[in-house]
């Protein structure tokens, strides 16, 4: 008797929709996603912010309670993620090596810098945080891992870029724009494709006060055995302590600690 194929991906017979989404599902995502985003907020601020109704946005959020993706703080019953979430979280974490193997690197840049030190990779044409080694002083740069930027604002993001495939970076730009972060942000296309022709040259991206006022950035990709930037690593910290000369000089520092990440990885840096 022939064996019956099991399904992999979708029923072979049904047609690709137009909008291949549930709409129930991507609600309760995006009502998922602010909780995270915004934690401690009630049912009627959650309901306002997504422009559900009350009863719609309770029954979502009994429903990821019962997942343990939510939970309710009394008194005030505000929302917040649950452990469940953490758990999703920390199995795309363990995916790759990256992430653990990047964690030295940092601590050891924030501990003899004294400034805080990040390590990000490109989602959904956002950056996304996937770490960060704090740095211990009062008035310091600070990204909760799982926090996303704009590429085009924040060194790392420009970084890899910078290594990305250019009809990747023209889709990117498509979908996200380039958003305005601070004044300081670059908004045009030809100015940042000029800009990541510059990082190409010299190896590392500068962030002046693009992403947040009164804070610079340097960053310097991590690459895989295509030589396309798959993360970058960052050191951050505020204007009045880390001049724009300070990040400049950093520059070929973080270069050399990317490539040892990239060459722990089994990557290769681009000719």
């Amino acid at each position: 008797m022939t064996e019956t194929a099991r399904p992999k991906g979708r029923p072979r017979s049904a047609a690709v929709p137009a909008e291949p989404t549930v709409q129930a599902l991507d609600r309760a995502i995006a009502l998922l996603e602010l909780v995270a985003a915004r934690p401690g907020m009630t049912l009627s601020d959650l309901a306002l912010q997504t422009g559900q109704p009350i009863a719609s946005t309770y029954r979502a959020l009994v429903t990821l309670q019962a997942r343990g993706m939510v939970e309710i703080e009394e008194p005030g019953a505000s929302w917040h993620i649950g452990p469940a979430a953490f758990r999703l979280g920390a199995a795309f974490r363990r995916r790759s090596g990256l992430e653990a193997r990047a964690r030295p690197i940092l601590a050891a840049l924030a501990a003899e810098l004294g400034e805080t030190a990040s390590l990000g990779i490109e989602s959904d044409g956002r950056l996304l945080v996937l770490a960060q080694a704090e740095a211990v002083k009062p008035i310091r740069a600070t990204f909760p891992p799982g926090s996303f930027a704009p590429l085009n604002a924040a060194a790392a993001g420009k970084a890899i870029l910078a290594h990305t495939d250019a009809d990747r970076v023209e889709e990117i730009l498509e979908h996200q724009g380039l958003p305005r972060e601070t004044s300081l942000t670059i908004t045009s296309p030809d100015t940042l494709l000029r800009e990541l022709s510059r990082i190409r040259e010299r190896g590392f991206a500068l962030d002046d006060q693009e992403q947040a006022e009164g804070m610079r950035a340097v960053a310097a990709p991590v690459f895989d055995a295509r030589g396309l930037a798959i993360a970058a690593i960052a050191v951050t910290g505020p204007a009045f302590r880390f001049g724009l000369s300070d990040a400049t000089r950093l520059g070929p520092r973080l270069a050399a600690e990317a490539l040892r990440l990239t060459d722990a990885l089994g990557g290769s840096a681009p000719d």
